[in-house]
Formats: structure tokens, C-alpha cells, sequence
């Protein structure tokens, strides 16, 4: 007879070889999870080919290339991508990677180029992926096709300017995975009516030496900032008084105003806008950020200077798109995983482009977005870190996610979405739920089954 020993090593198996219809049961279980999904080398690759890849994730915004021929290079999981802005103004994403001996073709990060030519060997692509030039293709015998030796292309869908990509040619459209995140992400990006959002600002990038889930995990975590940013908030509050940006996330938070949602595909939401009497009030002070204010005051009177202002302080949204896309505040960060424990950070500043939006918001804006990927963001890779460091304890196996499923503080939205208070880890149990489901939906590996339990029995 099986010991839950047993059991979690079958299933551990199973999730390995995807040789039962649910591997993961006895990994991912209603209030906990096993500690393998945070370490298992195995478990990493397969994501990197199933919800990496088979789902739809975030690739680029359009306002990084927003004239013909523009490229930037991103990544989809370990894959090295192309993002494309093609001569008639189409999107293209594709493997960079020559179809002759596998060389990185294009090496630069950005730039605007019709064509990409692989130093290796000079074979030459288009930039929609066709091979276009190959030198002395006399040595090719007549059986040499170049139109079977194109880039690999990824499906391309947008929302609004984010582009995502898949390979799977079968998945619903990209509207279909946003869900209700797409009406979230609507009211983030109508702030300021007939406004276009621009990422075009470079990229503050930091390194983790976790596993990428556990960025996500913290996602839409509001119970952790009042402690793991003790040091900022507290110079904030000795410095400026309170009332500052972030006050809310102290003391008990569930007898506050926020709220974490459920917004289905492992889509989350962190809504802290209820606790935000007056936005830009309430923004962290900047150095000369008087001097602009009274400039702005004079110039379009204190109603349309605060209606401007509110701009320069963050969304009070933390918006979660399944599995790598974090929206926080007016930023937008972007999980890269590269080994199982070993992830990369890339939190991009964005702005505003209206007729009717001065310039001098840009400005304060950009300033603002300096401050917590530089003083509050160190705290997180610090904790994760420290969990993948504990996660390597064999003898304590499971992960809690249990909080608040059991004291009758979930309810619904008028949308009928789950929702909780903040401190609630309804937002990690959305992505375990959605994550199970894409890794169960792996193509069967050849290998029978073991002996015992398959994946089913609660350990």
C-alpha cells in the first residue's frame, strides 16, 4: 500500500512523464502546493514548451516599433523571438534562430531593418521570416527548397497595443484568453481619454535567483507589502507624513478597501483604487516637482492641473495577464523565466501621448517610476530568493495557499468573478488552477504509467 510518501512520488513521476489524465492532483491541491513545482528541472522544461508556448503570452508593446521595418527582440520562455514591424504594417513574431546551423541571427536589441542577415553563413530572412538569400546556392542540390527554410513564425494577436503569441494554431483568439482582463486593462489604459500609451523607455532589468512562479505568486499578494517594505514605507511616513503613496498597505489590511479578484485563465487583479482619496496628493514627493506644478497651475488653471497631475501617479491597478505580463501601477513588468531557479526581471516605464496632456507629465511621471523598481522591488527578489533557497528542503514538502478559503470572506462581483479581500490568496490559487489545466493538456509521453497511485489521492 501506498505512503503519501509514495503517492507524491508517483505523482511527481506522473507530472514528469504526463502519463496520467491529472499528473498534478496530488502537486496542486486546494490549499497548498508541492514544493517539486518550484524546483523540479523536468517540471520547468515542460512549461517551458506548454505554458510557454501553448497559451497566449506577452510579447511586446506596439509603441516599441511603431514604424515599418522596426524590430526588438523579446523572449517566449527560453525561445529567443523577433518581434516585427513589417513594411506594410503588419506584426510578425519569429525564432531567432538561422534554419542553417542554428546561429542567433539578429543580435541587436532593437533597430529598423527590412531584412536580417546571420553573420555565420549570410543567409538572409525577411523581416516576416521567408528565407530570401542564401550565398552560392549552386552548392544546393535541386531539391533545396527556401520556402521550407523560413524563421519559425508564432500566431500574432493584439489588444489595444500588447502583442501576444502562440504556437498553437488552435487556441481561441486572444480576447478569449483576456477575458475579463480585458475590461480591466480598458479602464487602465482610459484614464485619460483618447490618450496612446508609449513604451518606449528603456527597461530597468533585475535578476532573481528563483523560480519564475514565484513573481507571479507575489502578483496580486496584498498581504506581504506592510512587512517586506517596512523600510520604505516607514521613510516615507517619517520623511513626508501620512497619507503617502502605499499608507494602505499597513496595519490590518483587510479592514480596508482592497480587493483581489479572480478574473478567470489565471488572469488576477489587485484593485487598490478605493483607497485612493486624491491621486496626486497622495504621490510620493519628487525633487522639482513644485516648480512643474506651479507651471502647470498657471497654465491650465487648478482644475485641469490636478486632472493632469492625477496622471503622474500609479494606476492604484495591479492587472495580472496569465502567465508573464504584470501591470502595476503606470508600469508594466514582465516575468522572463531562464532556468528553474533563476528568473529576469524587465519592469517597463510608460507614458502618455494626448493633444491635451502637457509635457511636463511625462516628465514627473517618468521620475515617479524610478522609485519602487528601485527601493521596494529589491525587497521581493530578496524573498524570492529565500523561498527557492527553503523550497530545497526535502523533508518540508508543501507550499501553503490556503489563506482566507475557509472564512467566508470570498464572495462575488456584480460580474459574477470570485473575490476576496486583499490579504486573500484567491489570486495564487487562480493561477495554480489555470496552470494545472495547460500542463495536464501536455501531448502523452511514451511510458507506462507506475505502479500505485496516479496522481489522484490527497496527500
Amino acid at each position: 500500500m501506498d505512503t503519501p510518501h509514495d503517492s507524491r512520488h508517483h505523482a511527481l513521476h506522473d507530472a514528469r512523464t504526463g502519463t496520467c489524465g491529472d499528473a498534478y492532483a496530488a502537486l496542486v491541491q486546494e490549499h497548498r502546493v508541492h514544493r517539486s513545482l518550484y524546483t523540479d528541472r523536468a517540471i520547468f522544461e515542460a512549461e517551458m514548451n506548454t505554458v510557454f508556448g501553448q497559451t497566449w503570452t506577452f510579447l511586446a508593446h506596439e509603441s516599441e516599433i511603431p514604424n515599418p521595418n522596426d524590430y526588438v527582440r523579446k523572449r517566449l520562455g527560453l525561445r529567443p523571438i523577433v518581434v516585427t514591424r513589417a513594411a506594410d504594417g503588419t506584426l510578425h513574431a519569429v525564432l531567432n534562430r538561422c534554419t542553417h546551423r542554428g546561429a542567433t541571427v539578429c543580435r541587436h536589441d532593437s533597430g529598423n531593418a527590412r531584412r536580417f542577415t546571420c553573420p555565420y553563413h549570410n543567409w538572409t530572412f525577411a523581416n516576416t521570416g521567408e528565407l530570401v538569400g542564401v550565398p552560392i546556392v549552386a552548392g544546393y542540390g535541386p531539391g533545396f527548397d527556401k520556402g521550407e527554410l523560413g524563421l519559425g513564425k508564432l500566431r500574432v494577436e493584439t489588444y489595444r497595443g500588447f502583442v501576444f503569441g502562440t504556437f498553437n494554431q488552435a487556441l481561441p483568439d486572444l480576447k478569449t484568453h483576456l477575458g475579463q482582463a480585458a475590461a480591466h486593462l480598458d479602464q487602465w489604459l482610459d484614464r485619460w481619454p483618447g490618450a496612446k500609451l508609449v513604451v518606449r523607455h528603456g527597461a530597468t532589468k533585475l535578476r532573481c535567483n528563483g523560480n519564475w512562479k514565484l513573481v507571479y505568486d507575489n502578483s496580486a499578494d496584498g498581504y506581504h507589502p506592510g512587512f517586506s517594505h517596512l523600510s520604505l514605507l516607514r521613510m516615507r511616513k517619517d520623511r513626508y507624513g501620512g497619507g503617502v503613496d502605499m499608507q494602505w498597505v499597513s496595519g490590518d489590511v483587510d479592514a480596508g478597501l482592497q480587493t483581489v479578484t479572480d478574473l478567470g485563465n489565471g488572469n488576477t487583479f489587485l484593485d487598490q483604487r478605493a483607497e485612493i482619496t486624491a491621486y496626486w496628493p497622495q504621490a510620493a514627493p519628487m525633487p522639482g516637482e513644485n516648480a512643474y506644478e506651479s507651471t502647470l497651475r498657471a497654465r491650465l488653471g487648478d482644475a485641469g492641473a490636478d486632472a493632469a497631475l492625477d496622471m503622474v501617479m500609479g494606476s492604484g491597478m495591479n492587472l495580472n495577464i496569465f502567465p508573464n505580463l504584470l501591470i502595476i501601477g503606470n508600469q508594466l513588468q514582465v516575468i522572463e523565466p531562464f532556468d528553474v531557479d533563476h528568473s529576469e526581471l524587465s519592469w517597463y516605464a510608460t507614458s502618455l501621448e494626448a493633444d491635451d496632456l502637457p509635457p511636463e507629465i511625462t516628465a514627473l511621471r517618468m521620475r515617479l517610476q524610478e522609485d519602487f523598481p528601485a527601493f521596494g522591488e529589491p525587497d521581493d527578489l530578496a524573498n524570492f530568493e529565500a523561498c527557492q533557497e527553503g523550497l530545497r528542503i526535502a523533508e518540508m514538502e508543501w507550499v501553503h495557499t490556503g489563506r482566507h478559503l475557509d472564512t467566508g470572506r470570498e464572495g462575488m462581483t456584480p460580474e459574477g468573478l470570485p473575490t476576496s479581500v486583499v490579504s486573500s490568496e484567491l489570486p495564487i490559487r487562480a493561477f495554480w488552477k489555470q496552470w494545472k489545466t495547460l500542463m495536464n493538456g501536455q501531448p502523452a509521453r511514451i511510458g507506462a504509467a507506475p505502479a500505485g497511485l496516479c496522481a489522484g489521492d490527497d496527500a
